[in-house]
């Protein structure tokens, strides 16, 4: 038996059973666990996903949001069990992979158009 074989049967255990479905460009509320001393709570992050990278229970995405003219961004794993829920508030069409570009614009010019059905 294999090392990689191993590694992909513990991999494959971490796995979410009902994947989240959203995409880049997408606008989500991230229900996330928070752990303060003995307290824990769910802390909502909204914003614009910029990126998704990776696969499996290795695979990660990344939401960005303008805060007090401030731009933050956070990274989750997918398949983490602190991750409570990921709403997506609108769908958004993104015609690439990596929004990175959203880094350098503010107000209106940082938004992403809808996708509508």
């Amino acid at each position: 038996m294999s090392y990689e074989s191993i590694i992909k049967g513990i991999e494959d255990a971490q796995l979410r059973e009902t994947p989240f479905t959203f995409n880049v460009g997408d606008t989500v509320k991230v229900s996330a666990m928070i752990k303060e001393g003995e307290k824990s709570r769910i802390q909502v992050f909204e914003g614009t996903v910029i990126k998704m990278q990776g696969h499996g229970a290795r695979q990660t995405f990344t939401v960005r949001k303008n805060s007090n003219g401030v731009g933050v961004e956070k990274t989750w794993p997918v398949n983490s069990p602190l991750v409570e829920k990921v709403d997506v508030v609108r769908r958004g069409k993104a015609r690439r992979a990596k929004l990175y570009y959203l880094r350098d614009r503010v107000g209106k010019r940082a938004k992403v158009k809808e996708i509508v059905k």
